[in-house]
């Protein structure tokens, strides 16, 4: 059993305990149930939520959510549209965002995925120095996806 203040109180049984913290005008909580024997803490079960609850929205405030951003190419791209998307992939990396970078095949470009892989090659090239492929390039369906995230900062 651990006091308010975090002193030691001993080994004692559940009604003693209880009496301990009526005496005190406070709660009887189970810190660590599955101890032997199980460990008790005569503490405000009021605070203590509230501050559980005030260290939970800290915890959650700190993470950051990481979004996909999607960036569509086709396969007979010119290299000023090529150069813009590069730019939008960057400005996505740089904020912490995956890319997912797609190609849809219509038509007879399905006979040519090799073009696909070249031009997925290429996109990467154009990012190495800010991103690192987590997925290279496959095709799924009438879609080639690959997925791109940004470097560790060092």
């Amino acid at each position: 059993m651990i006091g308010p203040n975090g002193d030691q109180l001993g080994i004692m049984s559940a009604a003693q305990a209880l009496q301990k913290a009526a005496e005190m005008n406070l709660d009887l909580v189970k810190i660590a149930p599955q101890a032997t024997p199980p460990v008790c803490k005569i503490i405000d079960y009021g605070k203590f939520r509230f501050e559980q609850a005030k260290r939970e929205k800290e915890a959650k405030k700190n993470q950051h959510i990481v979004d996909i951003k999607e960036i569509r190419l086709s396969l007979n791209i010119d290299t000023h549209d090529f150069n813009t998307k590069v730019g939008h992939a960057q400005r996505f990396l740089k904020a912490g965002d995956k890319v997912k970078v797609s190609i849809r095949f219509r038509g007879r470009e399905m006979g040519h995925p090799e073009h696909g892989h070249e031009i997925m090659r290429r996109f990467a090239e154009a990012l190495s120095d800010v991103a690192n492929v987590e997925k290279p390039s496959k095709m799924e369906g009438r879609n080639m996806l690959m997925f791109l995230v940004s470097k560790p900062v060092k």
